[in-house]
């Protein structure tokens, strides 16, 4: 059995509100090898940690992002919706995946990846989402590590492959079997799955030999897998 990365999703939700400051270092410091965070912008073009397109499910403001300002989020907010910046700096020297819901323009794009490079954290953050948002990421950062979301079991086409020349392939855990897992494997890409939360998916997901689990329990999946080294 392979050791699987440890993938905290939106930091540590069953003990802190997801996407904030709190739940990202909670998650690192309970030993993920990585957490997942969701990034918009606001309508200033200030990238921030939320997962919806509004307010209103984790905040009880109903209001959509994109028509408020980074300074009103905040307001709305108590300050807890951290900007991009804001979570590279708490993570430290924790890797990041950041997850681009809501297939947003190239030019948005651009501006998140100018953030992770202006805060210095280009070689320890990596992106996943579809393919075309996928393809705005490649043209915005050649070099950049990509998880190409995919939700079909029909495999992405060579040319997907060839112009986003993903790292990772990142599916739903309920779509992969072993002969999905094998697939992956012989194409040369790494095998990411997300998000589940019981152990007896998690242990499915260990024997298949998947080479990372994104999770809301972090905790579970860490006491699953082997040690490192194994």
């Amino acid at each position: 059995m392979r050791t699987v990365t440890a993938v905290a999703h939106r930091g540590d939700p069953y003990r802190h509100r997801e996407n904030t400051l709190g739940s990202l270092r909670s998650a690192l410091e309970r030993g993920a090898d990585a957490v997942e965070i969701d990034v918009r912008l606001t309508r200033d073009g200030v990238p921030v940690l939320l997962h919806d397109a509004t307010l209103t499910r984790l905040w009880e403001q109903d209001r959509p992002l994109g028509a408020l300002s980074a300074d009103t989020v905040r307001e709305l907010t108590g300050g807890g919706v951290p900007t991009l910046a804001e979570a590279l700096a708490a993570t430290g020297s924790g890797r990041v995946m950041v997850d681009l819901p809501g297939e947003p323009s190239a030019r948005a794009v651009r501006r998140i990846v100018d953030v992770v490079r202006q805060c210095g954290a280009e070689e320890r953050v990596y992106y996943c989402a579809g393919a075309r948002t996928m393809l705005a990421v490649r043209a915005a950062a050649p070099s950049a590590e990509i998880a190409l979301t995919w939700t079909t079991l029909a495999p992405p086409r060579p040319a997907v492959l060839d112009a986003v020349r993903p790292r990772w392939l990142n599916y739903r855990f309920g779509l992969v079997d072993r002969a999905l897992a094998e697939r992956v494997h012989r194409g040369g890409h790494l095998l990411s799955v997300w998000t589940p939360d019981t152990r007896r998916s998690m242990r499915r997901l260990l024997d298949l030999g998947v080479d990372s689990i994104t999770t809301n329990r972090i905790d579970a999946l860490r006491a699953l897998r082997p040690p490192r080294g194994r």
